[in-house]
């Protein structure tokens, strides 16, 4: 059967007025957008008129999740129209688009203990934490979820690619140190270059096949059944815009009290870089994945959690290898073996648990289980 492009619109409805689109925007999320126009003034002033490094956090964290909802919101809207296909592709993109910028920043800084840290934290927050809260929270409202075997299938076979350009660099330091090699340190590099070339091209080819050659592999059923938009393409899409900004910005802030609330609270680096960072980095992911299984939209849910953890692994943390490149900064993809353990476990369980289609709670909570293992080890080095 001939494959059509989702690039075409999914829906041909009558868009809605800009007033309507408006009200939709407002009154959807009420209480969500009182708090925020409450804690996003406060969670700014917090920065810059320095108050403590809790009173930062806090405020800049809560005002995340409600511009979360609102990206939610957004994407919801755009999928109806677009399909949760191309729906959750943009969620991922513009929410690892400032974990990018974030990372290229703290790259030109040389920070490449943190930029490493934080892409294997972003990778596995997505696959336990938020995959583990998709099932389980739908799988409370809803006894038995199912979705698209066939496009998750392919999205665990390329985390596997995944694992193999990340577990294979570290194999190769590990057998030039045994070989005392003194040029160990510009082979490396020379390794990794090429590995994120090689992952580049997939994830490129990834998404031709995604969106044009076999773009009937990932149709959704529940799109054909899908309520008409509330808002307008072009409300929707600066309310995107303009919502993955304010994240960023807050985000930049929160990230800047870490330090402090590291020495408040008593947490490890490893901890922060790992667990903490990428839970808020990646907060709009995050609760668009949540609200969308709770709505019985699985594919969206998981498209959103396994493209965001394809992209990370994939694009991101490729481009910022090439960025180090540039940069003349040594980053490459040795990990330590600790977290390559940890990944190489997560696409395991992950690949196992969503090869037939079908999900529940259990399923869930044997994923969160997995995160709070994951999380109390982080917290021990």
């Amino acid at each position: 059967m001939e494959s059509t492009p989702l690039l075409t619109p999914a829906s041909t409805t009558n868009e809605p007025t800009f007033s309507q689109s408006m009200k939709s925007l407002i009154y959807t999320n009420k209480w969500f957008n009182l708090i925020l126009l409450i804690f996003l003034p406060l969670g700014l002033l917090s920065s810059v008129l320095r108050w403590s490094e809790t009173s930062v956090f806090i405020l800049n964290f809560i005002a995340i999740i409600c511009l979360a909802k609102m990206l939610d919101l957004t994407t919801d809207q755009l999928s109806k129209r677009l399909g949760q296909t191309l729906g959750s592709l943009i969620n991922a993109s513009f929410g690892n688009a400032v974990e990018l910028i974030v990372g290229i920043l703290a790259l030109n800084k040389g920070l490449v203990t943190v930029v490493q840290s934080s892409l294997i934290g972003s990778i596995l927050s997505n696959l336990l934490l938020v995959l583990g809260l998709c099932l389980f929270m739908g799988g409370l409202k809803y006894p038995n979820q199912t979705f698209n075997a066939k496009a998750a299938n392919v999205d665990s076979s390329l985390l596997l690619l995944t694992m193999l350009g990340f577990l294979l660099p570290a194999a190769f330091q590990f057998h030039l140190d045994y070989a005392k090699d003194e040029n160990s340190a510009l082979k490396q590099l020379a390794f990794s270059h090429a590995t994120s070339i090689a992952l580049l091209i997939a994830y490129i080819s990834f998404l031709l096949f995604q969106l044009v050659t076999h773009a009937s592999v990932f149709e959704s059923a529940e799109d054909e059944d899908e309520e008409p938009m509330s808002m307008s393409v072009m409300v929707a899409t600066s309310a995107l815009l303009i919502s993955t900004i304010l994240i960023g910005i807050s985000a930049e802030f929160l990230v800047d009290s870490i330090e402090g609330i590291s020495k408040d609270w008593g947490l490890s680096e490893a901890f922060i870089g790992l667990i903490l960072l990428p839970i808020v980095g990646n907060a709009a992911e995050h609760v668009t994945a949540v609200f969308s299984a709770m709505r019985n939209k699985m594919d969206l849910a998981i498209g959103v959690s396994l493209g965001s953890s394809l992209q990370i692994s994939m694009f991101v943390t490729p481009v910022l290898v090439i960025a180090g490149w540039i940069f003349n900064v040594p980053l490459t993809l040795d990990f330590p073996i600790f977290d390559l353990a940890v990944l190489f476990v997560s696409i395991n369980c992950v690949t196992h648990l969503i090869n037939d289609g079908q999900s529940n709670w259990l399923e869930g909570l044997m994923l969160l289980l997995g995160y709070f293992i994951v999380a109390i080890g982080y917290y021990l080095l």
